[in-house]
């Protein structure tokens, strides 16, 4: 969690929502990330997004069954449905996000009959600093 917490210091550093992602495989980190939505000009570069892809182009393969992801905010919809397709077998998150959140809020993208690749979820793993992140950054935004 260390690496996507430093990955979502980056983004806030640069603008962007601080949210930041890493894909390990066998304890070692094969790709970070930072939400890059802005700095791209992509509505799709959410840490997660981005992690994955990185992950499976080092890998060669577009299956991640053997990583695990760790992100420091529960998933959006659009990032749970890539966590499914890259069959990660595990994700860690530090913060919930009521919001925009899809694991354990809103949809409860993998509780769905229509999901069919479930990770193990493992929740609130470096909760308190991944939401004093955020908080702070919306705080300094609304001035």
């Amino acid at each position: 969690m260390r690496a996507a917490l430093d990955a979502a210091g980056a983004a806030a550093a640069v603008g962007e929502v601080p949210v930041g992602a890493a894909v390990v495989r066998d304890g070692a980190i094969v790709a970070v990330a930072a939400n890059a939505p802005r700095t791209l000009h992509d509505p799709t570069a959410h840490a997660e997004m981005l992690a994955i892809r990185e992950a499976a182009r080092i890998l060669g393969r577009e299956r991640l069954e053997d990583c695990d992801l760790w992100v420091t905010l529960e998933p959006c919809a659009m990032c749970a449905g890539a966590i499914a397709h890259a069959r990660i077998a595990r994700l860690y998150y530090g913060a919930g996000d009521p919001k925009g959140g899809a694991v354990e809020h809103g949809p409860r993208f993998f509780a769905q009959p229509t999901c069919h690749h479930r990770p193990e979820i493992y929740a609130g793993i470096g909760e308190a600093e991944a939401g004093t992140l955020l908080r702070d950054f919306f705080r300094e935004r609304r001035g």
